[in-house]
């Protein structure tokens, strides 16, 4: 059988970080989706029960010292 990716939203893919599970390893977190999927089709999809968690990435924000001036 034959795992495939399917789109479940249409935001652009840069905007998240991803974290690998593969059991009995410790979950690693690839920031590159196109990296994700290069180590998925290569180390990952012979294996059951691996999965992959979309992790949204914290947007950090300005510190102002107020408004206009």
């Amino acid at each position: 059988m034959v795992k495939i990716f399917t789109q479940t939203s249409d935001d652009p893919y840069d905007r998240h970080a991803y974290r690998l599970n593969v059991p009995g390893c410790t979950p690693v977190v690839i920031e590159d989706y196109e990296l994700l999927r290069a180590v998925w089709f290569e180390k990952c999809r012979n294996f059951g029960g691996c999965t992959v968690d979309v992790l949204d990435n914290k947007q950090t924000k300005k510190k102002t010292n107020g408004g206009f001036k």
